[in-house]
């Protein structure tokens, strides 16, 4: 990546004094400007992702190609998510039918309890008429006993079958529930065999092709909305200090070098990016672009600063220490500097504009 520039707009040629190996400070409006590379990207970019693994099938669709939303795109072909989803269908008719009055389980214990019924009404008039015969001393008491506890466990037994039935009918509800949700979330794992845009937008990277065997997490393809277009750039470490929200920003694109567009700082993301060796920077254009290709490659210079009427010197004048040398004196004069570019430097104090400026010695 370049360095940082600062670039000096609307400087004219210094004046020469004298000799050409003589000069003198002009007084110019400077811009105080960092240089940046970067890429043109557009917002609201994501991954497609694979939600399955399988044979990656009908990916038809291009770089380019407009996609809206809930649009199928592709398919992934994964025979388990078909069986499964079949198989819990079956399950589901099933368990349905374990709630009906045909239910085997529900009919045997309808018979059960229907025998149990009439047992318990056998045993209960076994137990009056014993009764009867109790009370006018025709049985002994031992006998009555006998025939009430009978009555008893008939109407125990009969209660048990009952509970027995309700108990068999609420396992089967709870197995019908079960069941269905268990299709509910195989027919939602089948779904994930469509690949299936979330949003609508263009698509700007295609990373997987039909007959590709792709896995759960893959990504097949990205998107962004080409409508909103923003500008990505390096910043190198030393001048990331220098870059605000807001500031001003002058754009060329590498597909047309010709026009300046203007744009402002929006974002400054706060990490180091390590695979670019800089701070990343993000701007929003004033206007919209007439053309904006994904991925195009651009310079930018931010405006960082702005000055009138500074006084400058041509890079070569300066020496080490910030000393000029200075027509009419001895020493070497110390300078106080500004902004220093490849071919100028500010000075902020140290010499006037009056002051003839000699080559600096050997």
């Amino acid at each position: 990546m370049k360095n940082s520039l600062f670039l000096l707009l609307t400087l004219s040629t210094l004046v020469s004094c004298g000799t050409k190996e003589e000069g003198k400070p002009v007084v110019q409006d400077i811009k105080e400007l960092v240089f940046a590379s970067g890429e043109l990207e557009w917002d609201n970019s994501y991954n497609l992702t694979a939600q399955t693994d399988g044979i990656l099938v009908n990916a038809t669709f291009d770089v380019g190609n407009k996609v809206t939303e809930n649009q199928i795109i592709a398919s992934i072909d994964n025979k388990t998510n078909e069986n499964n989803t079949a198989s819990a269908k079956d399950l589901v008719v099933i368990s349905k039918e374990n709630l009906t009055e045909n239910a085997p389980a529900l009919q045997q214990l309808q018979q059960n309890i229907k025998f149990a019924e009439s047992k318990y009404q056998q045993d209960k008039t076994q137990a009056e008429r014993y009764k009867r015969l109790y009370d006018s001393q025709s049985i002994a008491k031992v006998e009555y006993e006998n025939m009430q506890l009978a009555a008893e466990n008939s109407l125990s037994q009969l209660n048990a079958l009952k509970k027995q039935y309700q108990q068999v009918l609420q396992q089967s509800k709870q197995n019908y529930i079960n069941t269905e949700n268990q299709l509910k979330n195989n027919q939602v794992v089948l779904g994930y065999n469509k690949l299936v845009v979330p949003q609508k937008g263009t698509i700007i990277k295609k990373l997987k092709f039909s007959g590709d065997y792709v896995k759960k997490g893959d990504v097949i393809a990205v998107i962004a909305d080409e409508n909103k277009v923003e500008g990505v750039l390096n910043v190198d470490e030393n001048s990331i200090g220098k870059v605000k929200i807001g500031q001003t920003v002058f754009v060329q694109l590498n597909t047309n070098k010709n026009e300046v567009y203007n744009a402002k700082i929006s974002e400054i993301l706060a990490a180091f990016d390590e695979q670019t060796q800089s701070f990343i920077c993000k701007v929003i254009f004033d206007k919209p672009l007439n053309t904006s290709l994904y991925g195009t490659q651009l310079e930018a210079n931010i405006l960082v600063g702005e000055k009138k009427n500074a006084l400058l010197i041509p890079r070569n004048f300066l020496g080490f220490g910030n000393k000029v040398m200075v027509k009419g004196k001895d020493e070497a004069v110390i300078v106080k500097t500004g902004i220093v570019s490849t071919e100028y430097v500010e000075i902020l104090d140290g010499i006037t504009k009056e002051d003839v400026l000699l080559p600096l010695k050997p």
